[in-house]
């Protein structure tokens, strides 16, 4: 088989691997579809990806979906030809595609990749696997909403209107939320934060909301920091999922004391991938998010593109 491997900081290659076998309780995924997320461009970049550091050579690719192709030992309740896509996580902390442990999670950039069976999320009758390569990136979105509380009825705002950032708006209306505000200094992305429900766009350079209850910082952006307190309402809340760098960068934080805010974090997600595939399966539209598709060959070149892009780029992965 091919996998998409990455060596060191600019140095991906795309390998011939032997054909893995699945095992007791576990299954062989042709894969698909593959989505490029932040993390496999810092890997490709840098070498790291916030605390994990490559130690070893790495399968890339944790948004992936594809059809079972072999059933290993005592494994029911699923055949082969079923289109799936996975739950990257296991219970003790290793994660597709990560090299937070060592040895490292190889991921799912490859042609075929060996899956426990809980870690199989079904395809509903008309939810394509290059739509559901988006389900993973959308359950964490998922789970940042949910760190807000329930949203029914409420005006939310979110800073930052990249992949993740247009998936939260997305989200948000999905949870209900009446008013959904977005903020970037990209026109580009905030087009596709309006494409996935945005009701008000605001240009970041020019100012941002005022008094807004709820808020979601998406970008990461150090020094967006203090605009998002400032915009948040006396009491308010506001959600990190918008990965912070590791380095001591400035912001201006003083409004989190004076404004008595709530800032938390919000990192991937718990089972919301199985909201995900239901909500798309139901036709929530996110396809508006998909900036290119690359062949697996070409990975190298999807990794750059992505990382030029405010939306998400796809790897075909057979």
């Amino acid at each position: 088989m091919q996998a998409v491997v990455v060596h060191g900081p600019g140095d991906v290659r795309v390998e011939e691997r032997p054909d893995p076998s699945p095992g007791p309780g576990e299954v062989l995924v042709a894969m698909e579809w593959g989505g490029i997320c932040g993390s496999d461009i810092s890997y490709a970049r840098h070498g790291s990806s916030g605390t994990a550091v490559l130690r070893h050579p790495l399968v890339l690719g944790h948004e992936v979906a594809g059809r079972i192709a072999v059933l290993g030992a005592g494994v029911s309740g699923c055949a082969v030809g079923d289109a799936v896509t996975v739950h990257p996580a296991s219970p003790d902390g290793r994660y597709f595609g990560s090299a937070a442990c060592d040895p490292h999670e190889d991921g799912g950039f490859s042609t075929y990749r060996v899956v426990r069976v809980d870690q199989l999320r079904s395809l509903p009758g008309g939810l394509s696997t290059r739509v559901a390569a988006l389900a993973e990136p959308l359950a964490v979105a998922l789970h940042a909403v949910g760190r807000l509380g329930d949203v029914r009825g409420e005006t939310v705002f979110v800073n930052g209107a990249g992949s993740i950032g247009s998936l939260v708006v997305a989200a948000l209306k999905a949870r209900g939320a009446a008013r959904v505000l977005s903020a970037d200094v990209n026109v580009d992305a905030l087009a596709m934060a309006e494409a996935l429900g945005a009701d008000e766009l605001f240009d970041a350079r020019q100012g941002l909301p005022q008094d807004v209850a709820l808020a979601v910082e998406a970008s990461g952006v150090s020094a967006a920091l203090g605009g998002v307190l400032r915009a948040t309402a006396r009491g308010g809340t506001v959600v990190q999922v918008g990965n912070l760098p590791m380095t001591p960068t400035p912001s201006v934080l003083a409004d989190l004391v004076t404004r008595e805010i709530t800032w938390t974090g919000s990192y991937r997600f718990v089972d919301e991938i199985t909201e995900a595939v239901a909500l798309l399966a139901g036709g929530l539209e996110v396809t508006p998010l998909i900036a290119a598709e690359f062949g697996l060959a070409d990975a190298a070149a999807a990794i750059d593109a992505a990382a030029a892009t405010a939306g998400k780029v796809l790897l075909r992965l057979s």
